[in-house]
């Protein structure tokens, strides 16, 4: 079968390819950005690319469109291909169809920490021997791949663990992509307001994550945030099925991390009740990333794997690219990238990242780049969130028209905006001294400024 994939280069639908390319079928798409590394990974596995959106690209006469939500009505090619009568399908619906159907689909959803869940839960279930397939947003470093089919067949293993995103599904299907999968394990890490551009409040949110709950099978499990209200009351709205709750700190039957005060979660104890269920030792540091440790916990051990496998796992996880990465250390400076884009998760990474370095000065940059934060939509808790920081640099770029400079100035001198990248790092460069920590955060690629800076930085210590 030939599939051919519009708005490719993005992280799902780049995994949807390597997927059905995995599934034996002929596969070429095309983006508006056709580069590295996305391209360079498609090209590796004998996927044909094409830039921008003509529509004489359907002259390949493909079995099959699959749609990204990248695009939109009104789009040229678009229009051809409803003209076309083309069959034509959305990621989401795809991946239930041909990859999901008859698997035991483990979806792990939530404002933040999806990424990093769903890498840990698929590392937890490779390293007890399940081969599970996967489909995630972000490269997790036991696999350097976003996907993968999953066994040692061409029909994949019997599990596969899915991030569960709830923006919307395509131009066609504005219901969340996480409706199309229904899994027999969901997790639920957290509920708040995000992609503002679609959803008005968290009730909207709240809305479509009861609808992925109607799906979830009586013989399922629901791994939930018993410390988040949003998540119980989507629950109460209806579940049907039995939920096994994680934490924040004890107070219930809920599994949380204990750590000794001050702790940054490198290590600590796994308490259910008034039970010692296990210790981890592990690389990754902050509550929230114990908090998703424990939710693919219990996701796993629903699917058979025992607890005391899941922690050494744990301890031989690598991390995901792009959450706290280190890029570079130079002359005692060390420079890391994180996805941190929503006002908690800023506030979660910073936190555990001050936790680790103790009194070492934290250089926050982050830049508001997310459709929610174009829109300004969390600008009031954005000095909150990054108040941790010593020092705080905003980069306003182009899109954002909304007041930066006047959202962080409660942290007095210690903020600064700018809208000019080259001075930004340049500055950065300038004023950073050996034993400093630049926390670099975006959801997107910042202008390189990650390369651009330690590059500064070598040359001012050469």
């Amino acid at each position: 079968m030939h599939i051919h994939i519009l708005g490719i280069c993005g992280t799902f639908m780049g995994g949807i390819a390597a997927l059905a390319r995995a599934a034996g079928h002929r596969v070429t798409g095309s983006d508006q950005n056709v580069y590295p590394p996305m391209s360079e990974q498609l090209t590796a596995l004998g996927i044909e690319l094409i830039e921008g959106y003509d529509p004489a690209q359907l002259q390949l006469k493909p079995d099959e469109v699959v749609i990204g939500n990248v695009m939109s009505r009104g789009s040229p090619l678009i229009e051809a291909l409803l003209d076309s009568k083309i069959p034509y399908t959305s990621g989401p619906e795809w991946l239930a169809r041909h990859i999901l159907a008859g698997r035991w689909t483990l979806a792990v959803a939530g404002t933040h920490g999806k990424t990093t869940t769903s890498s840990i839960l698929a590392w937890i279930l490779e390293h007890a021997g399940l081969q599970p397939g996967f489909l995630i947003g972000g490269v997790p470093g036991n696999f350097q791949v976003t996907a993968r089919l999953g066994g040692s067949g061409g029909s994949g293993g019997r599990h596969f663990v899915v991030e569960a995103d709830e923006y919307d599904t395509a131009f066609f299907d504005k219901r969340a992509k996480f409706v199309h999968y229904r899994p027999r394990t969901a997790v639920l890490n957290n509920l708040e307001h995000d992609h503002a551009d679609i959803y008005k409040d968290v009730a909207a949110i709240q809305w479509q994550f009861h609808q992925l709950l109607r799906m979830v099978p009586h013989g399922g499990l629901v791994v939930a945030n018993g410390s988040d209200r949003h998540v119980q009351e989507t629950i109460e709205m209806g579940c049907w099925t039995p939920v096994e709750r994680f934490a924040a700190a004890a107070g219930s039957d809920a599994w949380y991390a204990a750590v000794p005060d001050g702790g940054d979660y490198s290590s600590f104890r796994i308490i259910a009740g008034d039970k010692e269920i296990g210790e981890v030792h592990w690389e990754l540091v902050g509550r929230h990333n114990a908090q998703n440790a424990l939710a693919a916990i219990l996701a796993a051990r629903n699917a058979g794997v025992a607890v005391p496998t899941a922690i050494e796992a744990l301890r031989l996880f690598q991390g995901v690219r792009r959450r706290m990465e280190v890029r570079g250390v130079v002359n005692g400076v060390t420079v890391y990238d994180d996805f941190a884009h929503h006002p908690t998760a800023v506030e979660t990474t910073i936190d555990g990242l001050r936790r680790r370095i103790g009194k070492g000065r934290l250089i926050a940059v982050l830049e508001p780049r997310s459709n929610t934060m174009k829109l300004g939509t969390h600008r009031d808790a954005l000095a909150n969130s990054l108040s941790q920081a010593d020092r705080v640099w905003m980069y306003q770029g182009p899109g954002v028209n909304w007041d930066v400079a006047g959202s962080v100035a409660s942290l007095g001198e210690r903020a600064t905006t700018s809208k000019n990248l080259d001075e930004l790092i340049e500055v950065l460069a300038r004023t950073a001294v050996p034993g400093d920590h630049i926390l670099i955060m975006s959801n997107g690629g910042f202008g390189g400024i990650h390369g651009k800076l330690l590059t500064a930085l070598q040359s001012r210590s050469s």
